[in-house]
Parts: structure tokens; sequence; C-alpha cells
């Protein structure tokens, strides 16, 4: 069997690429595009596409991630607008192979499905290449390199967002929102992941892995090591190269403050897939909300209001005035 050995340098890119930025005014914020600095699968991935609010009194900026999929992008872009409200500049980030950036036939994000590590690894690796090229686009901007920026992602850009805090330190904090890490758990009982798991059965995959007793056993041992691991790097090191694209392997070396909100009915996002990230997040609140994966979007003021408190906190910066709507529920 032939094992495919992982780039240590899989996660490193070219900061001085030109980004050769166009913009396109909508009607309530800025469409931002520029290349990519890796080879997509698919032409239409060749441009980052990132909408733009711009807050009227700027005191901070937010990278915001969606998803997998379509179809909940443009809710998710009413957080956009809320920030702004706010005075959080919020650079709403599509992922490669999603809406504009994949084919018209697609649904989004087809790419990151597969039973293949190997596969997975540079898919995942670029879409975090997207927010570090985010953050230098915002560091080229002289009035808003001044201000601190953060990261925000959900369910799928919850992962990469875990996984980009913690190789790029210029993010000061991070919110994962209804996400988690483990692909145990995610691959073998989420129930969006079935395309995955005709994948391990029909084809297998290079290391062998079939079903969920399997997978089990050959993830066993570098599991329990990765409380232990010294270094980013040192993920590298474990097998199946599945840990290589686990936001598990990297909450570890996630050093700045993060808030995370589970889903106390969520389906999608197994509970041990949260527990397994949250648990090793060395600076972590937890926020538990009382809906499903997709009806979190029902309590999207109650988790934009906890977000502005948080992001407050953590910026020393005056309380603003946010409604206290939040407060009904518990924080762990």
């Amino acid at each position: 069997m032939h094992i495919e050995v992982t780039d240590l340098n899989i996660y490193e890119y070219d900061s001085n690429t030109p980004f050769n930025l166009s913009n396109q005014q909508l009607d309530d914020h800025v469409l931002l595009s520029f290349d990519t600095v890796y080879e997509p699968d698919v032409p239409e991935a060749k441009r980052v596409l990132v909408h733009y609010y711009e807050a009227e009194n700027p005191w901070m900026n937010l990278i915001f991630l969606h998803g997998i999929g379509n179809g909940h992008i443009r809710y998710l872009m009413w957080f956009g607008k809320y920030f702004a409200k706010h005075g959080i500049n919020v650079y709403f980030l599509i992922h490669p192979y999603h809406l504009e950036r994949g084919k018209p036939e697609w649904t989004g994000g087809e790419p990151f499905y597969h039973h293949s590590p190997a596969h997975c690894i540079v898919r995942f690796h670029q879409a975090i290449k997207d927010v570090r090229r985010t953050m230098d686009l915002i560091e080229s901007s002289p009035e808003s390199a001044k201000l601190p920026t953060s990261l925000m992602g959900f369910s799928f850009g919850g992962m990469i967002a875990t996984m980009t805090l913690a190789l790029d330190k210029r993010l000061k904090s991070g919110i994962l929102a209804f996400t988690g890490g483990d692909w145990r758990w995610i691959n073998w009982h989420s129930p969006y992941l079935g395309p995955v798991r005709e994948g391990y059965a029909k084809y297998s995959n290079e290391w062998g892995c079939k079903d969920e007793e399997l997978c089990v056993k050959l993830r066993n041992k570098s599991r329990s090591q990765i409380a232990q691991l010294k270094s980013i790097d040192d993920i590298f090191t474990l097998t199946p190269s599945c840990f290589h694209y686990d936001p598990l392997s990297y909450a570890k070396f996630v050093s700045q403050p993060v808030l995370m909100f589970q889903g106390v009915f969520d389906k999608i996002i197994p509970a041990q897939s949260y527990a397994g990230v949250y648990e090793l997040l060395p600076s972590a609140k937890k926020v538990t909300i009382p809906s499903g994966h997709k009806s979190s979007y029902v309590y999207r003021r109650i988790i934009g209001h906890s977000c502005v408190k948080f992001f407050e906190k953590n910026m020393n910066r005056k309380t603003s005035e946010v409604s206290d709507e939040a407060n009904e529920f518990g924080r762990v």
C-alpha cells in the first residue's frame, strides 16, 4: 500500500504574491476579488471572493467564514451587516468551490467531500491560505492594519478557523460556532457525510480505512498523543494522515482567546466532536444554544450579541450599547 507523505510546508505560501485586487460596489457592501496563491481544482476558484461590510467608525476587523454548501451563505451574510453596525469591519470570505468559485451544477464544496486524506489535506489548506491572504490584504491597507483582526467560522468554517488560528497569530481572537473536530465522529456519524462514507465503502483509501471500526483502530495511537504535541510540525508525524487536516490536531495550538457556540440539539456536529476540540483549546469559553445546527440561525441576534461582548472584553474596549438578549443562556 502506498502512503503519501504530507509536505511539511503545505501551510506555507508566498505572501509577496501580487493581489491583483479588484472591487465591485454592491447594494450595501463591496465585493473584493484577488488571486489565489495556489492552483485550484477548477478555474472558477482562481479568484478569492470577499464580501466587505465597512463600519462607519470601526474599532476592529473580522474575517467571517461560512459553512460548507451554498444554501446557507446568503443567510449568514446577515452577520456582516450586524457586526458592521457595531463598529466591526467584516470580511465575509467565500470558500473555494462555493457559489461563483465552483461549478454551476455544484451545491457547494464538493472537492472537500472525499475519502482520501491526501486529497482533503490539500483542499483544506487551500481554504486556510485564502483566510491568511485575506489577512495579508487587511494589512496592506494602512487604515485597516491599525485595527486588531479576529476570525469567526460557522460549521465547516469553524474547522478552517480553528486550524488558521493555530497557524496565524496575527489573528487576535476567534469565534468557533457550531463546529468541532475528530474525523472519526464527523465522518461516521454526521448525516451530511454520506458521500464520504460511500467512498470509504467503495474505494477505501491510502490507509485502508473502510469502516468506523477500522478507523478507530487506525487512529487510536495518534489520538492519544494529540495533547502532548509540541509544535505544529508534529501534527504531520501523526498517522493516519487524516490528522493533518483535523481541527482536533490544531486546537491546542490556538493560544488566542476563543468563544465557542454549541447547539444542544445539533446532529450535524456530534457532541463528541464539539468536546474533542473544546477540551484542547487553551483559552476558551463556551455558550450553549437551545438549537440544532441549521436552526441556530433563529438565535443569530443572541449569537451576534455574545460575539460583540466577547470582542469588546478581549480588545479592552468600553462596552457598547448592545441589547442584553443573550443573558438567557448559560456560559460555561
